[in-house]
């Protein structure tokens, strides 16, 4: 019954894993107002890569999820977030 059990644990959070987007957080220098986090939020979400945008203006962190399967490389956030008037410091994938 045990093995069984952990069978199906381990099975689903492979599962999930496996079909599950991924988070990108990106910090941005030059954010300083919601004009500018609805900007960025705008641009990225156009993006067929990308499921979900979140600014955070007090961290200054970009977080984006991406849809299954898909990828949204670095060099392309980059040329986003400079195009719209900012500076990436960090990029980080989760």
């Amino acid at each position: 019954m045990k093995i069984k059990f952990l069978s199906v644990v381990f099975m689903s959070l492979i599962m999930s894993s496996a079909f599950a987007g991924n988070v990108i957080n990106v910090g941005v220098k030059g954010m300083v107002c919601s004009f500018c986090a609805q900007g960025i939020e705008k641009k990225f979400s156009k993006l067929p890569e990308v499921e979900e945008v979140k600014v955070d203006l007090n961290t200054k962190v970009v977080t984006l999820k991406t849809k299954d399967d898909l990828n949204l490389p670095d060099s392309k956030i980059k040329e986003l977030i400079i195009e719209a008037g900012y500076n990436v410091t960090t990029i980080e994938r989760k």
